[in-house]
């Protein structure tokens, strides 16, 4: 008899696995059915773009060089998002009107994700018009975050790491007599605390990431296509689960939504550029990757979520690189600076497209772990503690790298400050300037 493993992080399914034939041939009917997401997504993106654009030349939403920090050789249009929600909530129509039989009950994207799309859209296209301040655009992703909670979406995951601990959801926790706190209540706190947390990151992580040309589509599009295996895996392994409650279709229709409106803005986006994102773009897309990897987790398979978060791995990693290089430096968090994984890359390889084909292996790498670790998942009868320690091995060589990088950049400082009141010649330090915003101007994207 094997062995049963057995504690808190163990997460036991319906029996597993399908034969590999069967998953393959249940993922390629599931693609046919929704098909239509994906090409309404792809063909509205790809058809808008160019409209959007035109209309952010007439009304001066553009980005002039000056030949400074903004090295493009001509006016390059904002709004690129504004086309990436129409391709988006067109996708999400379609699925809504065009998927009929069994499969229309597991297509529907829950309403509030829809409602959270259009507040981050929203607050970033006001953002690229008006330049809005940086709370203001933060308290546009909590409305998003908070419609997610109103759903419970991400509560799941939560349930699935705490619930070993705490009970069942009926439990008691403390009781007053009169009052009393049960366990699914502090599971929603706690979920919904972690929910504005992951938002609010996830789409400051996409903002910052959006650096080169064609860099964050080109990325989100090979996260997108790790997404859709994870949830036609979800979807070949869930007959035992009630499938009105399960998310199945949702998974694929928002992963479908996703890549077709990144292949369709691609060719626009990509060296050189005609249209950048702006905020409105690179927000609804860290929350559009986010959310979704949070649908992984809505059966309490919290080790599906960490699987997602290591396909998202790029941004995390550019972001986390950025907060332990600025509080090492010693500078506040909202001082850009020309060290991001992309900027160095830019500079190692003298290319805008050398560095974003890197970037994209990178993603592809992350994404082919975080697929792997989510088929370990899936496809075993006892989930044990592989993507837990895949996620913390990965994660810590990174941050511990970034402390080395960042103190080596830190004694350099202190060494070229030593040497000129000493009177030598020592390497030129660049002062960091100050900014307003978390995010980078889009002129950063070189041409």
């Amino acid at each position: 008899m094997p062995l049963q493993l057995t504690g808190p992080f163990i997460e036991r399914h319906a029996p597993l696995p399908p034969e590999a034939s069967s998953v393959f041939f249940d993922a390629i009917d599931t693609l046919n059915i929704f098909a239509p997401v994906f090409i309404t997504g792809f063909l509205i993106t790809l058809v808008a773009t160019p409209v959007v654009r035109k209309i952010a030349i007439e009304a001066g939403v553009i980005d002039a060089p000056d030949r400074i920090r903004k090295h493009h050789s001509r006016p390059i249009a904002y709004l690129g998002g504004l086309a990436i929600f129409m391709g988006f909530m067109a996708a999400m129509l379609m699925s809504f009107i065009a998927i009929e039989g069994d499969a229309a009950d597991l297509a529907p994207v829950p309403i509030s994700i829809l409602v959270g799309a259009t507040a981050i859209a929203l607050t970033g296209l006001a953002d690229d018009i008006w330049k809005w301040d940086a709370r203001l655009k933060i308290a546009g992703q909590l409305v998003a975050a908070a419609a997610l909670a109103v759903s419970d979406i991400g509560i799941g995951a939560v349930t699935g790491v705490l619930q070993p601990f705490f009970g069942p959801l009926d439990h008691t926790l403390i009781d007053f007599g009169v009052f009393a706190i049960h366990s699914a209540d502090l599971y929603y706190w706690v979920g919904t605390f972690l929910l504005g947390f992951v938002i609010i990151a996830g789409c400051n992580a996409t903002n910052l990431l959006d650096g080169l040309d064609g860099l964050l589509t080109g990325s989100t599009s090979i996260m997108a296509s790790g997404f859709l295996a994870i949830s036609l895996l979800l979807a070949s392994t869930a007959t035992a689960v009630d499938p009105t409650t399960s998310l199945v279709g949702a998974r694929v229709v928002m992963s479908l939504a996703l890549l077709g409106t990144m292949l369709g803005f691609l060719p626009w986006n990509f060296n050189p550029a005609v249209i950048f994102l702006g905020d409105c773009g690179s927000l609804l897309i860290g929350y559009l990757c986010v959310t979704t990897v949070l649908l992984f987790g809505e059966q309490g398979a919290p080790s599906l979520v960490v699987a997602g978060f290591i396909i998202f791995g790029l941004p995390i990693i550019d972001t986390s690189l950025a907060i332990i290089r600025r509080k090492i430096m010693g500078v506040p968090m909202n001082t850009p600076d020309a060290n991001h994984i992309h900027h160095q890359l830019r500079r190692s390889l003298g290319s805008v497209k050398k560095a974003v084909f890197a970037l994209y292996g990178v993603t592809l790498a992350f994404t082919i772990l975080g697929v792997a670790a989510a088929a370990i998942v899936l496809l075993s009868s006892t989930r044990v503690l592989v993507v837990y320690s895949i996620g913390a091995a990965l994660f810590g060589v990174v941050i511990a790298v970034a402390v080395k990088v960042a103190f080596i950049q830190r004694w350099s400082g202190v060494t070229a400050e030593s040497n000129e009141l000493a009177g030598k010649s020592g390497p030129p330090v660049t002062p960091a300037v100050p900014d307003s915003s978390l995010a980078k101007s889009p002129a950063e994207h070189g041409a």
